[in-house]
């Protein structure tokens, strides 16, 4: 049997796990890495939809980029072992394998980047009123929130006047916080300026913002998630349950 061209075992590796190592011969390495594959990629799958936005994210976050790693392992056995079997071989060039293997920066790029698109939007109070205040300053809630938070909301809202510049002087900030609830304040502010010291000798100036009155009040729970299927896990997605005007 002639051996395969290295250069092809890599490209048959990078398509599925353990395709390199099954045109090598090595049936059982090959069949063990494809079954493999099918049980982490379903893995990954159930970690995605049960933790994604869950203070737990970075548990299905780092298990994707491992079962890339685990992608890019398995190819470069399946190459160096197809080396290993023709030793003298020089038939392609000594930069293909890197090239070949710097297709997988694609997929670690689109996971690095989008799971951050899904990922953690409801694992803290500060990541539930960023996606709010995103939401209030584009007049957007409506759907996406609590009937409870959007009424108030809107009407908070249009006590501060109409134009895009509305919410310029509209700080959020979060006044308690504990593991399982928190609360939260809208305000109204302006900015002073106050003497200050530069290492305690070169004097100047900074602006402190000072808030002038409540524009709304808003609280937040953490509920226990499960994963799919059931298993408590310790996670909890955070939710805005209400908003109070003043």
């Amino acid at each position: 049997m002639t051996a395969p061209a290295s250069g092809l075992v890599l490209r048959r590796a990078l398509l599925a796990w353990g395709l390199g190592h099954l045109l090598l011969g090595r049936t059982t390495v090959g069949r063990g890495l494809l079954v493999a594959e099918v049980l982490a990629a379903l893995l990954v799958a159930w970690l995605t939809i049960g933790l994604a936005d869950t203070s737990l994210y970075l548990v299905p976050f780092l298990a994707g980029a491992a079962f890339i790693v685990a992608w890019g392992w398995q190819a470069v056995d399946a190459y160096r072992a197809a080396r290993a079997m023709l030793p003298a071989a020089n038939g392609i060039p000594e930069r293909a394998p890197a090239v070949a293997i710097g297709w997988l920066a694609l997929p670690l790029l689109v996971w690095g980047s989008g799971f951050w698109l899904i990922g953690a939007g409801s694992a803290s109070p500060a990541a539930v009123l960023d996606r709010f205040v995103t939401d209030w300053s584009e007049e957007a809630l409506a759907g996406a929130w609590p009937a409870a938070v959007t009424a108030n909301a809107q009407a908070a809202a249009a006590a501060l006047g109409t134009g895009p510049d509305r919410f310029r002087d509209v700080r959020v900030r979060i006044v308690t916080h504990d593991g399982s609830s928190a609360t939260a304040v809208a305000e109204a502010i302006h900015f002073e300026r106050r003497d200050t010291t530069l290492l305690g000798l070169f004097p100047g100036t900074s602006l402190v913002p000072v808030s002038d009155r409540s524009v709304l009040t808003l609280r937040l729970r953490a509920r226990p998630v499960e994963l799919p299927g059931g298993g408590d896990v310790g996670a909890v997605r955070w939710e805005l349950v209400s908003a109070v005007g003043r």
